[in-house]
Order: structure tokens, then sequence, then C-alpha cells
């Protein structure tokens, strides 16, 4: 059975391992060339880690050990360490560049070009590309990312409501300084640190839109601190809006996988070891010829990502609770250790 997987970043080849690995022929069409790079997606946390070694990878980074909440001054900090094992910083394109060559390993075929159509029947989809060329698959595994276009081909795009948040991400050339993941808190943004190499930290900011990289880290006076003159290393890369939602996560024999599938936030920093569960139970249920089951099976891998993302999100949206929450957390280690535990 053929599966054409739509987009080739980390979850579209992860999923085409899968199939490869469960005996299925994978075709990943990506349109981009070369090894794309994008805003988000150099945090994995311990489940992703463990996907990952499930289809023998593990790619190159720096290891952290737990998540450090810091207000923007640096007054205010709470600390927990990861309860399921170690979580790796990784660049986005080492970690693309490792799947891609893994899927060359499996046997599976990477096609460079868009999906502008597509059609289905009883046995399978016809997917029609910018060159004029096409590809037939009896499934298609859309993972083409938070603005999905098959998702929004199957009119499955759903309005979205509630805060609409944006990120930008930035390399500096600094050697890390600390095995935790850094979470800078201001009034109306966050900062993510990550370490992703021996002298490279990724800073990522997420929040409303509206002004340049450099303005928006102005906000976090400890982090400045911290970068000192290190230098900032390629382009910003901007990301958003982040919330996404699909009315439903299949469409015949059309599966929405990852992002494509609906996204809520970055907040929990889980939404590629998420991403890598929902392909693993789209490929499952393609090998068990039961598509019926997949929408369960999202649901069930997604939830406590959704719920808890969610609700941290909407009880931040407000001044008030926002500038709490620094100095609560600080006061309340154990408490802030639990939340750590439901969230990661």
């Amino acid at each position: 059975m053929r599966v054409a997987v739509v987009g080739g970043g980390p979850v579209g080849l992860y999923a085409a391992c899968t199939a490869a690995l469960a005996g299925l022929d994978a075709v990943v069409i990506e349109k981009r060339s070369g090894i794309p790079d994008k805003a988000c997606g150099e945090g994995l946390m311990p489940q992703a880690l463990r996907a990952l070694r499930e289809i023998d990878i593990d790619p190159e980074g720096i290891d952290f050990r737990g998540i450090r909440y810091l207000d923007a001054t640096g007054e205010w900090q709470a600390h927990a360490t990861l309860p399921h094992g170690h979580g790796r910083g990784v660049r986005r394109t080492t970690l693309v560049a490792a799947l891609r060559g893994r899927a060359r390993e499996l046997g599976v075929r990477h096609v460079t070009n868009r999906v502008v159509e597509h059609a289905q029947n009883a046995r399978g989809v016809h997917l029609g590309l910018a060159d004029g060329a096409a590809i037939d698959a009896e499934v298609v595994l859309a993972c083409d990312g938070l603005a999905s276009e098959l998702r929004r081909q199957t009119e499955l795009e759903a309005v979205v409501r509630g805060p609409v948040r944006f990120g930008l991400r930035q390399h500096f050339n600094a050697v890390p300084w600390s095995d935790d993941v850094e979470v800078y808190w201001s009034e109306d943004s966050e900062a993510y640190v990550t370490p992703v190499a021996a002298d490279l930290v990724g800073v990522a900011l997420l929040g409303e839109r509206g002004g340049p990289f450099e303005s928006r880290l102005n906000r976090f006076p400890a982090l400045l601190a911290r970068l000192g003159a290190a230098a900032a290393v390629g382009p910003v890369l901007g990301a958003g809006p982040l919330r996404r939602r699909a009315r439903h996560v299949r469409h015949h024999r059309v599966l929405l996988v990852g992002d494509a599938a609906g996204y809520v936030d970055a907040l929990t920093g889980e939404g590629l070891a998420v991403g890598f569960l929902s392909a693993q139970a789209a490929v499952a249920a393609v090998t068990d010829g039961d598509l019926d089951r997949y929408p369960k099976a999202w649901q069930r891998v997604t939830r406590r990502f959704r719920w808890s993302t969610d609700a941290l999100l909407r009880a931040t949206s407000r001044p008030a609770p926002r500038s709490a929450l620094m100095p609560l957390a600080g006061s309340l280690p154990s408490a802030f250790e639990r939340v750590v535990r439901v969230m990661t």
C-alpha cells in the first residue's frame, strides 16, 4: 500500500519513516528544496526523544534536564526537573537532516513539489502537483504544518477564537549557561532559551504581533544580561498565528497529522512529541486498515497537551494573573513541580 506524506518537516519525515518500518510504500512531498529551517521545533522533550529512538534516530544536540521559569528581571524564578528523563535541544536543520537520512535508508521516496489539488474515491487519493505531475496513493497523511494547504483543500479549516500569538526565533553565538530550558516571563510575552550546540543557543519570543525581534527582546533585561555581547547568527524566523483548529482530523482518506490537525500554543514545548505520537497513530490506523480509529487515537494522544496548554494560555491572558505567576511559582516550588509533571 502506498502512503503519500505531504510535508517534509520533522513530523512528515517521522511519519514516512514509521510507515516504511510498518511495510508501507511511503513517498514524501515537500514544496521546499534543501533542508528547510523554521522558527519552531528545536526543543525535544523526553517523549519526543523516545519516539525518535524508536525509529533509530538519536540526533546531535545539547541535553537539558529541566525547565526554569524566570520573570523578565530575573527577580523571581521557579525550577522543575523533567520527570521522564532528559530533553535535548537540536537545531531544526540538524533534526530534518537526520530524519531525511533515515527515510532514505528505509527507501522513502522524496519529491520536491507542491500539492495544488486532490481528488478522492473509494480506492485512494489523486494528488495534483504544481508542475502538472501527479501522485496516487491509497492514503494521504497531511503533515504540512500550521498553515496546512490540505486542511484548507479538504475544507476542514475551523474558525479560531481566543488569544492570537506569534513566534520569532533567533540563534546567538553563546555557550549555553544552563542545563535547563529557560523561560523568561514578561507582562505580555515569553522568551524561550534552548541550548542547541556547544556554542549556540536559540531564543524564541512568543506573544502578540508587534515590533521587530530586537525591540521585543528588550522586554527581558535578565536575558539580555545573559546574552551579553553574543552575536546573532542567521536570520530571524517567524511563525504564526500559532493557534489553529481543524473541524475534524480525517477527511475520508486524508488524515491530518501534527500541527495540520490543530495547534494551541508553544507554551509547553510538546509540539514535536505530539506530532510524532499522532504520526504513530495515523500509521497504525493505515496498517490496520481502519481509518475510522484515527480520530479517537488522535484525541487520546493529544488530550493532555491540548488541555494543559489551553488552560495555561487562558489563565495568563489577563494582566493580573500573568504578573502574579512568577512570584506564586517561586514561592510554591513543589506545586510548580507538579504542574510541570502534568504538562510534560
